[in-house]
């Protein structure tokens, strides 16, 4: 059963709950694993921040409101961990596309090596004999979630004591983390392997491990060194998007996505909606099945979202291809597809194959990108403590 009901409300319950806590207490037990269902020490927001159910703005609010910025420091700097993570990604989304390209091409290798494949299936069903481990696949599995703190002693063992490929790691993240998401998922996992801070590898200690689960693991098999992994390719860095050629009152068509259901900037910006229709991408995010409870939660996501902006668009139609939005398009007698930007991952390559198609039809396509991203995303230039630097007066813009 889900730890994560699917509504806004029940989101803002639980930021209204966890408030108190974002001080002095979670800088004080923040990396403490207590095991499933008892991870009352963070605030297990990220599955809804993640997809905007609630946004970053109203959990800082929140947070600023009951703290001082400096009482609740590591709460608020974990807050904008994801978003540096989102930025990095967008200013090198060539990052992305090596990772899917590696993934695709080991999914072809664990088809045709049965040694390969059993060791993947012993570590993702958590049979490997290494108890924390195990225990971390089998809470993952079911729950759709993991403390940060196992999540990076699980990679650790994964790529140095295991000695599988990062990449299945992090794909196996991604078909059940609630939470995950192409940039914080795969830069997580490159940082640990030492491709993202270039030479430098998360190692998994026996020490660390039993300290920060009170004891509830010791582990003794872990490997004793971590070499950091090479990749023969180098990322330019390009532009962070913008928002440019927007016509505000031109007949719109919404569409909606999994990446970001918060539409208050979008409706406030294009009043002139003639309708609205989702896409669903998820499955795209691996070659391998993604998990029911993930996608059954998503689904949950997308319903409770229309139900919120059911009053001001109407009811939102799954849509499938490419050609049916234009057909759609041209049948509403609209201008242009107004939609919630979407960072890297399979949404993004959807919409970009959308907009040329689109261009040829007489269609602009319009990607929102919020306030809060406009405003962060290009402090994401190098690594996070100098985007850190930028916290307070990224709150001061935003008006907190």
């Amino acid at each position: 059963m889900t730890t994560f009901p699917s509504s806004r409300n029940d989101a803002l319950c639980r930021l209204s709950n966890f408030i108190p806590k974002a001080g002095r207490n979670y800088a004080k037990f923040r990396n403490y694993d207590r095991g499933a269902g008892a991870h009352h020490d963070v605030s297990c927001l990220s599955p809804y921040i993640r997809r905007r159910i609630v946004s970053e703005k109203e959990v800082l609010k929140a947070t600023l409101s009951h703290h001082s910025l400096s009482g609740a420091q590591k709460f608020v700097q974990e807050i904008f961990w994801r978003t540096y993570w989102k930025g990095w990604l967008e200013m090198r989304p060539t990052v992305w596309t090596l990772y899917q390209e590696d993934v695709g091409k080991l999914a072809n290798q664990l088809a045709t090596q049965s040694g390969f494949r059993q060791a993947w299936e012993v570590a993702c069903l958590g049979q490997t004999g290494i108890e924390c481990f195990d225990a971390w696949a089998r809470e993952l599995t079911t729950t759709g979630y993991l403390h940060n703190h196992a999540r990076m002693w699980f990679a650790s063992i994964w790529i140095f004591t295991l000695k599988l490929p990062w990449q299945l790691g992090a794909d196996f993240f991604l078909r059940h983390l609630f939470d995950g998401d192409p940039a914080s998922n795969t830069l997580s996992w490159r940082w640990v392997a030492g491709l993202q801070t270039n030479g430098k590898t998360y190692l998994a200690r026996s020490a660390n491990i039993s300290k920060y689960t009170s004891n509830r693991f010791k582990p003794t098999m872990l490997a004793g060194e971590g070499l950091p992994l090479k990749e023969p390719v180098t990322h330019e860095r390009c532009f962070v998007p913008a928002n440019i050629n927007q016509d505000n009152w031109a007949k719109s068509l919404l569409l909606l996505h999994e990446e970001d259901v918060d539409l208050s900037e979008v409706l406030g910006k294009f009043p002139n909606t003639r309708g609205a229709f989702r896409i669903s991408r998820l499955h795209r995010l691996t070659p391998f099945e993604m998990s029911d409870q993930l996608t059954d939660f998503v689904e949950a996501v997308m319903a409770n979202a229309e139900a919120r902006w059911i009053s001001s668009i109407g009811s939102i139609e799954i849509i499938g291809s490419v050609n049916e939005i234009i057909i759609a398009a041209h049948d509403l007698g609209v201008e242009q597809i107004v939609t919630p930007y979407a960072p890297s991952g399979p949404v993004k390559s959807f919409l970009s194959q959308l907009a040329k198609k689109s261009k040829s039809e007489g269609l602009k396509i319009i990607s929102v990108i919020s306030e809060y991203d406009r405003l962060c995303w290009p402090k994401a230039t190098h690594g996070f403590f100098r985007f850190k630097e930028n916290i307070p007066n990224f709150l001061s813009r935003l008006g907190l």
